[in-house]
């Protein structure tokens, strides 16, 4: 080969930027056929078996792993913006995507190299969707024990996304009294599905209950080495929490992008300017005008924040198992500063839009009230003013937020 022929080869392959690039637009490209049937599936409350093929179809599901194993080798923070332009279509299926982007990025924090080159293997040949049973809260604890050669799981979780529909799934659990993480293939015997997820929003997250009954597991499905109690976890692997927080931070503030967009569409189209106002439309009614601006600087805000956010958190990782305990605060603090701006403005975007629109616009058909739904419902996920309390702790006494699968 030639040295020109070398360098032409070079050239072609296309840099990580020109990939995540081309994952933005495909992401663009389902956010907008989600978006032209969001208000209707909302209504039909159905499993999202489609929607989560419809991401496996545009390769969304595998963006994380290397090239090498069929990803685009983007970084987590790269992976979180995908989720925003998800969400800007449909936040529930923003919340199965971006639950599923944090939980592939587990087995590099927890378990050993070669678990970890395993399953990102895995996800890049077989574009795996992970489902998620790891909210500690809301019923009885996962138990894992010995048994023969193996381990079993047994318990029950009242929240768990994606759970049904995962080929994989990722699952924490105590063991001899202490937190693992476990790394499942779908489909084990002993689990089940309880169906029971009918909530006023995120009606298409398949976030309904899950039980273990004498599930097996495998030692090499449990992420680490051995021994697995005892060990004190690293600053970087604490990270672990930041990264969901993260996703909860993109998918609000692509709600808000999104619902925005269809406020103003609606209000080209359909809006009528007040009867004193003095216009002929409602696109140059000043108090629309005002409220529009007043709408869009605050997410625009809420956005720069949130990028800081993961910006902060993919340098963090970056950084590695060397990461210090300082340098975790650092950028924990960066996502629970956006995690409480994004909350409060995306929740007050997603009323005051109505008032863009006027009364028409609550009309049942158009369901424009899911963005409010779907916002609040997961916005209670933790309290917001917990993560300001831990801004605060750090910024006035230097104390960092100390780790749970909730800090």
């Amino acid at each position: 080969m030639s040295v020109n022929t070398e360098q032409q080869t070079i050239t072609d392959h296309p840099s990580r930027d020109e990939r995540f690039a081309a994952a933005l637009r495909r992401a663009d490209l389902v956010a907008a056929e989600l978006r032209a049937t969001a208000a209707e599936r909302d209504r039909a409350n159905r499993s999202p078996r489609n929607e989560v093929e419809l991401l496996r179809a545009h390769d969304l599901l595998q963006v994380q792993e290397p090239v090498e194993y069929g990803g685009d080798g983007l970084s987590y923070a790269q992976a979180s913006l995908i989720t925003r332009r998800i969400a800007r279509g449909d936040t529930s299926i923003a919340h199965l995507i971006g639950y599923h982007y944090a939980q592939t990025r587990i087995a590099p924090l927890f378990g050993t190299p070669e678990q970890a080159d395993a399953l990102s293997r895995r996800n890049g040949q077989e574009k795996l969707f992970w489902g998620g049973v790891q909210n500690p809260r809301g019923g009885s604890d996962l138990v894992l024990t010995r048994s023969g050669d193996g381990f079993r799981l047994d318990g029950r979780r009242s929240f768990a996304s994606g759970a049904s529909l995962g080929d994989h799934l990722s699952v924490t659990a105590a063991h001899e009294g202490e937190l693992v993480f476990i790394s499942l293939p779908a489909g084990r015997q002993g689990f089940r599905a309880l169906g029971d997820w009918d909530n006023i929003g995120q009606r298409l997250t398949d976030s309904g209950g899950v039980e273990f009954d004498g599930t097996r597991v495998d030692r090499a499905e449990i992420l680490g080495p051995d021994p697995l109690n005892g060990r004190t976890l690293t600053a970087y692997q604490t990270l672990v929490t930041p990264h969901w927080q993260l996703a909860f931070v993109n998918f609000y503030t692509g709600t808000a992008e999104g619902a925005l967009d269809e406020a103003l569409d609606w209000t080209r189209l359909r809006g009528a300017p007040w009867e004193t106002s003095g216009v002929d439309s409602a696109a140059e009614d000043p108090y629309v005008l005002q409220t529009v601006g007043e709408v869009r600087s605050e997410i625009r805000a809420a956005a720069l924040l949130a990028d800081r956010a993961g910006e902060a958190l993919q340098a963090a990782l970056d950084t590695g198992p060397s990461l210090t305990d300082e340098q975790r605060a650092e950028a924990a603090v960066a996502v629970y500063e956006a995690k409480y701006l994004t909350t409060k403005i995306a929740l007050a975007a997603a009323s005051r839009l109505f008032e863009i629109q006027g009364a028409r616009a609550t009309t049942s058909a158009y369901g424009f009230d899911r963005h409010w739904r779907n916002l609040r419902t997961h916005t209670l996920h933790d309290p917001v003013a917990y993560k300001a309390r831990e801004v605060g702790d750090w910024t006035l006494n230097r104390r960092a937020p100390q780790f749970s699968l909730y800090r």
